[in-house]
């Protein structure tokens, strides 16, 4: 009997991902350097939203009383002799930066893709980033041009997950969403609600965000719950001052023969002729439409003209 997918490994142990694996299994070996910070760059597509400095402070004291207890990873710049460039661990860098002290660090060199999959593979195992999270990393591997197996990869996730989280962060101004946080108390049916409503182009997602006061908020979930009982709100006001569509108005000869429905939008005053009631007359009025429409437009013209 075939073994399940489920029974096959996650990543295949040959190519980019099998040099990939055996450098995570490396953190606890002698292959861990001490590298200064200030020749460590951080640029490249992020996993995480962006961290506070009240998180950075704690993770800096923590380090200062016990250590760095987990390496970051870092890969050579090609161009730049001495110099790295970070493959996980940026707030483990940034809270080394505060306090002055070098990075404990593996040195892989690595392709973008094998560091974009042990990015993400570090993060799926230890970091348990939020739905969001994952959304903007996918949403910016992809703009990056990484190819969709690289990202299914680096992610864990499947093909149909992939797009609900690349819809969620093109759908919700990143600007927003950089505004709430991380909300890892807010999964992916509410994203996707939020993602929904502000697709609608009666409200500015924008805007209500700016309205908000969100910095009084205590948590991300509660910046995130401020903005999506506010737009539907917004979408509910909308749809209150909507005019009432009028009435569809039916028009028949007095022998009771249907002749035409007259429909009124906001829009648009349509006509309908009935082929079934009236079939010659549709025809007709088919070949003297311009006629006959010119002839009441100049009647009305005419009843406009003061005497």
């Amino acid at each position: 009997m075939a073994p399940s997918a489920e029974q096959k490994a996650r990543f295949p142990n040959t190519g980019a991902m099998s040099g990939v694996k055996s450098t995570l299994k490396d953190v606890a070996s002698n292959a861990v350097r001490e590298i200064p910070v200030d020749v460590i760059e951080e640029n490249g597509p992020k996993d995480r939203l962006s961290f506070t400095d009240t998180d950075v402070v704690t993770l800096a004291e923590s380090i200062k009383v016990h250590g760095q207890q987990v390496p970051i990873m870092v890969r050579p710049i090609a161009d730049k002799p001495g110099h790295y460039k970070i493959v996980y661990g940026r707030r483990r860098l940034r809270a080394l930066r505060s306090l002055g002290i070098p990075a404990k660090a593996l040195v892989r060199t690595l392709s973008d893709e094998e560091a974009i999959l042990a990015q993400g593979q570090e993060n799926t195992q230890r970091l348990d980033p939020s739905f969001i999270e994952k959304a903007l990393f996918a949403a910016e591997l992809a703009t990056s041009g990484y190819e969709q197996a690289i990202i299914l990869d680096a992610l864990a996730v499947d093909k149909p997950m992939l797009s609900r989280m690349t819809k969620v962060a093109r759908s919700i101004p990143k600007s927003v969403i950089e505004q709430i946080g991380s909300a890892h108390g807010i999964g992916r049916r509410r994203w996707e609600e939020l993602a929904d409503q502000s697709r609608s182009d009666s409200v500015d997602l924008e805007q209500i965000a700016a309205s908000l006061g969100l910095d009084l908020a205590m948590t991300s979930d509660d910046r995130f719950g401020l903005i999506s009982a506010a737009i539907t709100q917004a979408l509910k006001s909308k749809a209150t001052d909507r005019p009432i569509a009028s009435p569809t108005l039916s028009i028949k000869h007095p022998d009771g023969t249907a002749l035409a429905e007259v429909k009124e939008t906001a829009r648009a005053l349509t006509f309908k002729l009935s082929k079934s009631d009236a079939p010659e007359f549709a025809q007709w009025m088919r070949n003297n439409a311009e006629t006959e429409l010119t002839r009441l437009y100049e009647a009305w013209q005419s009843e406009q003209t003061p005497d």
